[in-house]
C-alpha cells in the first residue's frame, strides 16, 4: 500500500463515526420506508426487512398527493434561488466594486436582518398577499421566500467577491471590454463558486420553509412537502411511520441531487477560475 493510500485509509478511519452518524437517520428512513405496517411495530426489530415492499411509495404517490407537493416546492425553491440571485449579483458586486456611500452600514444591516424570524412577519405577509389577492398563489411564496434569503445572498456574495482581485477586470478594460462584457466574461466564471454555494443555500432554506407555506397556502393542492409530511403525521388515530418515512426520504432526493449537481459545479469553477 502506497503512503496516499494509507493516509487516505486513515483519514477513512477518523471520519467513520461521523459518517456513521451522519448516515443513521437514511438508514432507519430507507429501512422503515421498504417495511409493510404491522412489520413496523414487531417486538424484534430488525434493520433488513422480510422482502421489500414499494407499496408505501406507491400509497403516498398514488392517494396522498404527496407528487404534486413535490412540485410544489421545487418550484418554489427554484423560483426563490432564481429571484434572490437576480437581484443579489448586481447588489453584490455594486458593493464589492463601486464606491457606495455607506456600505458598511448597509452591510450591518443585512447582517441584522437575518437575526429576524420570519414567523415574526407571518401576521404582516398573511394581511399584504391577501390584499394583493396571492393567497393561495405560489408565487407569493417565491416572492416572500426571496425576500428573506436574498440580504443573505447579498452579504454572502459580497464578501466572496471582495477576494478576487480587481486587475483582472482591469486587465479586461485596458483590452476594450465594458464593464459589463468584463464582469460576464472575466469575473463570472471566477464567482461560480460562491454563486453556487449562495444557491444551495437559499434553495435548502426555502425547501425546508414550514411556517409561511402553511399560512399563505391554504388548499391541500397547493401544500408544499413540508406540510404535507407534517399532515402525514395527524391521520386518523395512528401514526403511519412507514408512510411518512418514505415521504421524508423521497423529500430528501431532490436537495441531495441539487447538491450532487453543484458540487461538480463547484469544481468545474474552481477550475475555471485557476486557468482563466
Amino acid at each position: 500500500m502506497t503512503r496516499k493510500a494509507k493516509r487516505s485509509a486513515l483519514c477513512w478511519l477518523g471520519l467513520s463515526p461521523l459518517l456513521i452518524v451522519v448516515l443513521f437517520p437514511y438508514a432507519t428512513m430507507l429501512s422503515t420506508a421498504l417495511k409493510r405496517k404491522d412489520e413496523i411495530f414487531q417486538f424484534e426489530t430488525t434493520w433488513l426487512p422480510d422482502s421489500l415492499y414499494f407499496g408505501n411509495f406507491i400509497e403516498l404517490f398514488a392517494n396522498r398527493g404527496f407528487g404534486r407537493a413535490l412540485l410544489n416546492s421545487l418550484y418554489i425553491s427554484f423560483g426563490a434561488t432564481l429571484v434572490s440571485l437576480a437581484v443579489a449579483l448586481p447588489a453584490a458586486y455594486a458593493l464589492s466594486r463601486l464606491r457606495v456611500p455607506g456600505k458598511g452600514t448597509f452591510r450591518t444591516y443585512l447582517l441584522v436582518t437575518q437575526l429576524i424570524s420570519p414567523i415574526v412577519l407571518i401576521v404582516g405577509l398573511f394581511r399584504l398577499f391577501a390584499y394583493l389577492g396571492m393567497i393561495n398563489d405560489l408565487n407569493a411564496l417565491v416572492f416572500a421566500h426571496s425576500a428573506f434569503y436574498m440580504a443573505f445572498a447579498v452579504w454572502m456574495l459580497q464578501s466572496y467577491f471582495d477576494t478576487i482581485p480587481k486587475d483582472l477586470e482591469e486587465a479586461a478594460w485596458m483590452d476594450g471590454a465594458s464593464r459589463l462584457k468584463s464582469f460576464r466574461r472575466v469575473f463570472l466564471p471566477l464567482c461560480l463558486p460562491g454563486i453556487a454555494v449562495t444557491s444551495l443555500f437559499t434553495f435548502v432554506n426555502s425547501w425546508n420553509e414550514y411556517a409561511m407555506s402553511l399560512t399563505i397556502l391554504r388548499e391541500g393542492s397547493l401544500q408544499t412537502a413540508p406540510v404535507k409530511i407534517a399532515f402525514l403525521t395527524g391521520t386518523l388515530y395512528e401514526t403511519e411511520w412507514n408512510i411518512i418515512m418514505a415521504a421524508t426520504l423521497v423529500a430528501t432526493v431532490p436537495v441531495a441531487i441539487v447538491f450532487a449537481s453543484i458540487q461538480s459545479y463547484l469544481i468545474r469553477g474552481l477550475s475555471l477560475g485557476g486557468v482563466k
